[in-house]
């Protein structure tokens, strides 16, 4: 597996997206904020309802999960969500606990296995994540929506450029 290339990949998949500088950008914010919350086996269904629902871009909103959600992000996603959600709600979380459910759903079991670890947590454990990670997500939400509104922006410009050369 060449990362430069996977890299490569995915970075001409997110220029060749076609559409509205707002709309992409709103799709990758979504993206990226499914793609934080811990609500792993769900991403992708939360992602096509909720830009079905706001008719915005459901591939930029999977790139945009894609690329905060990945092997690598997992571990240090969800340890921080549990940190900040203990913090935040009345209940505790321990890591060793979390640290059984993800070693379940890295193993790509299926959505069916993947929702029964996770209801195995129980509701106070996942009021802690869920919390935790929206509060987590949020920031970076913001972030990636100004990032990519500037980055499909002057898209849009090289592109009309272009044309005007032609």
């Amino acid at each position: 597996m060449n990362l430069k290339r996977i890299a490569q990949y995915y970075y001409f998949k997110f220029m060749r997206l076609k559409g509205d500088p707002q709309s992409l950008a709103v799709s990758v914010a979504i993206g990226v904020f499914i793609g934080i919350t811990p609500t792993m086996p769900l991403h992708t269904i939360l992602i096509i309802f909720i830009t079905v629902v706001t008719r915005t871009s459901t591939i930029a909103a999977l790139l945009g999960s894609l690329l905060v959600c990945n092997p690598i992000t997992y571990v240090p996603q969800y340890y921080l969500s549990t940190i900040v959600g203990n913090v935040l709600t009345p209940y505790q979380l321990s890591w060793t606990r979390i640290k059984e459910v993800l070693d379940i759903l890295l193993q790509h079991p299926g959505l069916y296995k993947s929702l029964e670890a996770l209801v195995g947590l129980g509701y106070e454990a996942a009021i802690v994540l869920v919390v935790g990670g929206i509060i987590l997500a949020l920031p970076f939400t913001i972030a990636s929506y100004f990032f990519s509104l500037r980055l499909f922006v002057q898209i849009r410009q090289k592109r009309s450029q272009r044309h005007l050369l032609n």
